[in-house]
């Protein structure tokens, strides 16, 4: 079958490589529909740490099923339509020992720590798959990266009476958007690109902030009576802007990392204390998370 493989920073290629075959308590999809994630762009540019070379990319999945395992349960069938879950547990770290298997210490995410699924073909553990009735494939395809979004909201836990303050609005700024406005909170939205903020006010944000344009305390202020946000999700990865949800957050608010800062950071660390904020990373989402966005989806409200 072909696959798509990154050889090496910069350099990748259309390869043949053997067709999976399906052990127990698997299923054989046929990929139809693969998102080019910015970490697969990260890979391609050699700046992502976790992935080692060669490497096919490939984690956000449509998939038709084309093979059954043997002992698989009887609510997958050939030709059904479904999504992937990219992530692995190892059942037995601090992490899944709390139940949080998405922050698994050994996780191994589809294109990234192993190989993906820009291929033809791909073998997949029952426990992965997410049915979708209604959803295209291509909607199928676009859950994955909008579950990591609604799991730094819940992080956050993001309520009705929230003022909620994004910053970043590409792909997963996106999906923290849509699950903050899922929530019924108010959604401020920054960015300095306005091509961006308007895919945020589609996505459910009520105040948009062009940062290279307004200034960003003053016009935060000016959206929450004086306060501050509730919450503020980073999702730029930039040291500034890492400073800058703690910094702009209310007194008592939460402040949600997604990803990595470029570089390292430095804080005026009086605000921690001062405002007794929370801090909180959110990494990959969780099997509630998914099931969220196939019905947000499903009742067309993205």
């Amino acid at each position: 079958m072909k696959a798509f493989c990154i050889h090496e920073p910069g350099r990748s290629a259309l390869i043949e490589c053997p067709k999976p075959s399906v052990g127990p308590g698997e299923v054989l999809l046929s990929i139809n529909v693969v998102g080019f994630c910015g970490s697969d762009l990260t890979t391609f540019r050699g700046l992502n740490p976790m992935v080692s070379y060669p490497r096919i990319p490939g984690h956000e999945v449509g998939g038709t099923i084309v093979e059954l395992g043997e002992g698989v349960d009887t609510q997958w069938s050939v030709g059904q339509q479904v999504l992937v879950s990219p992530y692995t547990n190892c059942g037995s770290c601090s992490s899944c020992r709390q139940g949080r298997f998405n922050c698994c210490r050994f996780n191994e995410t589809l294109g990234v720590q192993r190989d993906g699924a820009m291929t033809e073909f791909l073998a997949i553990q029952q426990e992965k798959l997410f049915a979708a009735p209604g959803l295209t494939l291509a909607e199928m395809a676009l859950v994955e990266p909008l579950t990591v979004g609604f799991h730094a909201v819940d992080r956050g836990r993001v309520t009705e009476t929230d003022i909620v303050a994004v910053f970043g609005c590409g792909a997963i700024g996106l999906g923290v958007i849509s699950g903050a406005a899922y929530r019924n909170a108010r959604v401020i939205a920054i960015d300095i690109d306005e091509d961006k903020l308007e895919l945020a006010r589609k996505a459910g944000a009520t105040d948009t902030i062009q940062s290279s344009k307004q200034d960003l305390h003053e016009t935060l202020q000016q959206l929450t009576d004086g306060h501050g946000p509730d919450v503020i999700v980073e999702a730029v990865g930039l040291p500034r802007t890492f400073r800058g949800a703690v910094e702009e957050v209310c007194f008592a608010g939460r402040v949600v990392y997604i990803g990595y800062a470029k570089a390292a950071v430095e804080y005026e660390t009086k605000y921690f204390v001062q405002k007794e904020i929370d801090i909180m990373g959110s990494r990959n989402a969780t099997p509630e998370d998914f099931k969220t966005v196939i019905s947000m989806l499903q009742a067309k409200r993205f």
